[in-house]
Parts: structure tokens; sequence; C-alpha cells
């Protein structure tokens, strides 16, 4: 049966003029995907738990009109730099460089009509994967270079959301793509908190921010604060236990992960609170950003109502933030150059 998805988000046409293309990807233990063209977004995942229960685990929309009103990034591709660059400045090779603003005087999420936005080309479509590929011109946002843009996302038999990033630049610029996926393992329309879900990050060390979510600059650690979750715990067990939280209304922070650390080891683990669905997290980025949902309230939601602050959890995989000022940083370069590629991979694997 098709998902309803396929007739609510296609009635209305797209910035361009036409509709939105979908695709549904699913496996054999029934497991069913669906992205979109739009922002090359991942609009729904839906898990069969048992009991006959189809549990929905990420936050989205169900009208076009919808998602082109909600300012929360649901389940979009962000780029071309995910997170925050500083007063939207940089300079590459002593050329200085200004991007669009869209968050108090900062460049968020690749600008103010970012990937997130445009409608990208459906390259290859199966029943288990789809590729999505984007041609930024050189100047996009206040950008440098043309750069060509892959995602491909893939659901194995084994339940894992596989996501690889792939890009190429004729002019060095930064690149930073994510995913901006929120998760609420306990159903995201059952109106259940985030916080009450059981995460583990296995990071030793996060950034602190300013009121802004521009980095500080230096790494602190995690010993001591409620921003340690390298045993699992409850997300609300130390909220607003720090002042960095107070800023931040929550968790809205980039840790950084041992660059010897193995690839194949999980970054992160969320547990629902009913303890039915368990997701695991393993990425090659350097870095994850934890944001709590602190401000989701008045995002419409699937229903025609609207999601309450902290109703999903977003853990995106990437750069730290603000990396073209802090080149000191621990971390693979975020500029790309015209003889480089960027790759790289990231993996949402679930046990139900």
């Amino acid at each position: 049966m098709t998902h309803p998805l396929f007739q609510s988000m296609t009635q209305q046409s797209a910035y361009d003029g036409k509709p939105a293309q979908l695709v549904e990807l699913s496996n054999a233990a029934g497991v069913s995907v669906v992205l979109m063209d739009i922002g090359a977004t991942w609009l729904s995942c839906r898990l069969p738990i048992a009991d006959e229960e189809r549990r929905e685990i990420i936050l989205g929309v169900a009208r076009l009109a919808d998602f082109e009103r909600q300012q929360s990034y649901m389940g979009v591709t962000v780029g071309r730099y995910a997170n925050r660059i500083a007063n939207g400045r940089f300079n590459i090779h002593d050329h200085a460089y200004q991007l669009t603003t869209n968050q108090v005087g900062n460049t968020l999420h690749g600008g103010a009509f970012g990937f997130d936005k445009v409608r990208w080309r459906i390259r290859k479509q199966t029943s288990a994967k789809v590729v999505f590929s984007h041609e930024s011109p050189d100047g996009d946002q206040g950008f440098p270079g043309n750069l060509t843009v892959m995602v491909t996302y893939q659901l194995t038999e084994d339940n894992r959301i596989e996501i690889c990033y792939l890009a190429n630049t004729d002019k060095a610029t930064p690149v930073n793509l994510t995913n901006h996926a929120y998760f609420n393992l306990d159903g995201a329309e059952s109106g259940a908190d985030c916080r009450d879900q059981r995460l583990q990050v296995n990071a030793d060390h996060y950034l602190p921010t300013t009121d802004l979510g521009i980095p500080l600059g230096e790494l602190a650690s995690v010993g001591g604060t409620g921003f340690d979750f390298r045993q699992p715990k409850v997300i609300r067990q130390d909220f607003f236990a720090d002042s960095q939280q107070e800023g931040a209304k929550g968790y809205d922070h980039s840790y950084w992960f041992d660059p010897s650390r193995e690839t194949s080891m999980a970054v992160a683990a969320l547990s629902s609170h009913d303890q039915k669905v368990k997701m695991s997290v393993f990425t090659d980025k350097p870095a994850m950003q934890l944001y709590s949902g602190n401000w989701l309230a008045g995002t419409p939601n699937r229903s025609g109502g609207e999601y309450a602050d902290y109703a999903g959890v977003a853990l995106e995989t990437q750069f730290l933030p603000d990396s073209p000022h802090h080149p000191e940083w621990d971390q693979p370069s975020c500029v790309l150059e015209p003889d480089q590629t960027y790759r790289y991979h990231t993996v949402y694997a679930f046990d139900f």
C-alpha cells in the first residue's frame, strides 16, 4: 500500500511550480522510509514494532505548505555548511568571503536559501536505495566554487539507514553536510517528550558556545558536567545542570570524537522510554551536534497541529561548528579543495 505522504505532500506545487517527488524504501522486515527531492529530505521512518504497531519515529509534516513554513530543518539535507559560521565570514587562501546571514548575524545551515530548500535531482532509485544530486553554483549564498553534491540513502535488510555524502568543487570552499532528522523513538506523533529517552554519546569532549551557538574556541571535558553521556542516561537527568545549557535552553552542542577511534563502533545510542526501540549511530565524521529540540514549539506536525519543545532529538554528524575559523582543531579540514573529494558516511541502525 502506498504511503499516504505520496498523496498529501504532492497536492501543492513547490517553489518552482512543480510538485515534490517522493521515494519510498522498504525491506523484508517491514521498515518503510520515505524521502523527498525538495531538500533531499528524510520525511518518514516507520518501524514494525511488536503487536502490529507501525511506529513513526522521526518528526515531520504531511503537507508541502507546512514543510515550507517550518523553520526547524526537519529531516532535510543541510549544506553547504551545517551549523553556524560566525558573522557569515571566512577567509580561504587570503581571500575574504561574505555569506548570507540568517540567524542573528551569523550563517546557519548554509544560509538563507540552503540545500534544505532546493529541489535535488533523483539520479538513481531502487526499492532499497535512492541517490540525490545537486549542483550548487559559484557564489551560492556567498560560497565560492561550483560544488557538485550527491547524497545516497540506503535501507538495508538489517534495518540500517546508511547515508553517504559525496562532493567535488572547482574552487576551495567549506563543505559540511548532514541530515537534520529529529528522532522520537516513542513515536513522533505520540506527544512523548524526547528527554525521557535514554542516550549514550561516546565522546570525552564537547564544544562550549556563546548564547548564539558560536564556539568559545576551546573543547571542554564532559567530566563532571551535564554533558557527560559516556554512560547511558535519560536525557533529562542533568537537564539545565550547566550554564551552557541554560544559555541554549537545553542541549545544542557538538561532541568531538577521538580521531583514533574505530569508526565501526557506535558514536551514540538512543533508546525509547518504553524500551521497544533502540537506535545506534555510526559515522566517520569528526563530531556530532546534539540538539534536544529546544525551540520546536509552533513547528507543524503531521496531524495539523504543532510540536512542542523537546518533541524530538537531533543527532547531526558533522564538522565542529564555525570550523573555518578554527584550523587548530584536531579534525580534517572543512575546506574542500579542487583535487579532493568530500566523502563521509553516517548510519542510523535500528533494533526493535
